[in-house]
């Protein structure tokens, strides 16, 4: 009776199960914010190289209206000297000629030349005028003719670029909201599975440390009693059985210690990499809002 002495029971302890996964979210903000903006700016070159044609066929039709302008009066300017020279020739011809006949035919004749001459330059004076008049009105009315065109793209470009930006805000909008949805799921799913796990570390705990207490008072028990029976053997067998259980005690104490901040530490390592993934996350996505309307401004700077 006295010399089988009891085995210490074994305590195995339930592994805690592994932590959830993260789930990758895919966005499709950044690629689509990508291709209008291609988009847009394919659109804008287009717009400028029409307008640039436009241009230049516009100066180049000017241009060739200055340059038939400027020949039409010169050749009406060597006729008018030409007609003039040939008047004067049979002016000094007919006064030659007269000069012998009377001196006041002569004087006459220079007289009725002169009236010519001032007649024809004025007829001269009025034709280039009106002529010169006409090439300005259709100056004018050219250049009125391309103001309007030219603002009326400009209007149409300008409605275009409005037009894609708030499609482009809207779509950014809509992003943003799923976004932020998404990181409230999933931070409330972390949060739950944080505390799910807390609750059963805790669970675990109590439960180890109440068979712990059972297992403690049924060897007091069972010590009280062998010590009992044991004191005709001598004191110094109760003390060993008594150093025993002390030492059993302690051992699963540390046990249970060490187990217990293991899980904790655990907890906290993977609630810490779920932030610093939440806080990646959103510092990605803040640089690529602040590189977007960065961009967004040098292009309207450029346009």
């Amino acid at each position: 009776m006295g010399g089988s002495k009891p085995k210490p029971p074994k305590v195995k302890y339930k592994p805690a199960p592994p932590p959830p996964k993260p789930a990758p979210v895919p966005t499709q903000s950044f690629r689509t914010q990508l291709e209008l903006t291609k988009v847009s700016n394919a659109q804008q070159r287009l717009n400028m190289e029409l307008g640039a044609q436009l241009d230049r066929a516009n100066e180049e039709f000017f241009a060739g209206q200055d340059i038939r302008r400027l020949q039409a009066q010169g050749a009406e300017q060597r006729l008018s000297t030409q007609v003039a020279g040939q008047e004067q020739r049979k002016t000094v011809a007919a006064t030659g000629i007269q000069e012998r006949l009377n001196i006041a035919a002569t004087g006459q004749q220079q007289r009725a030349t002169v009236r010519e001459t001032g007649a024809q330059e004025r007829l001269t004076v009025a034709a280039t005028g009106e002529q010169q008049r006409l090439t300005q009105a259709q100056l004018l009315a050219g250049q009125e003719r391309q103001i309007g065109l030219t603002g009326q793209e400009q209007r149409k470009t300008v409605a275009a670029t409005g037009e894609q930006q708030r499609l482009t805000q809207a779509q950014l909008l809509a992003g943003q909201e799923r976004q932020i949805g998404l990181t409230g799921q999933e931070q409330r799913k972390t949060v739950a599975a944080t505390g799910e796990q807390e609750r059963l570390t805790q669970a675990q705990l109590l439960a180890g440390q109440e068979r712990q207490i059972g297992l403690t008072g049924q060897e007091t028990r069972k010590t009280v009693v062998t010590s009992g029976e044991q004191e005709r053997l001598g004191i110094a067998a109760t003390g060993q059985e008594q150093r025993k259980t002390q030492e059993q005690l302690l051992a699963g104490q540390e046990r249970q210690i060490a187990l217990t901040g293991q899980e904790q530490r655990a907890t906290v390592g993977k609630t810490a990499e779920e932030q610093r993934l939440t806080n990646l996350q959103q510092e990605m996505f803040r640089r690529y809002q602040e590189e977007r309307d960065y961009q967004q401004s040098r292009s309207a700077y450029r346009s």
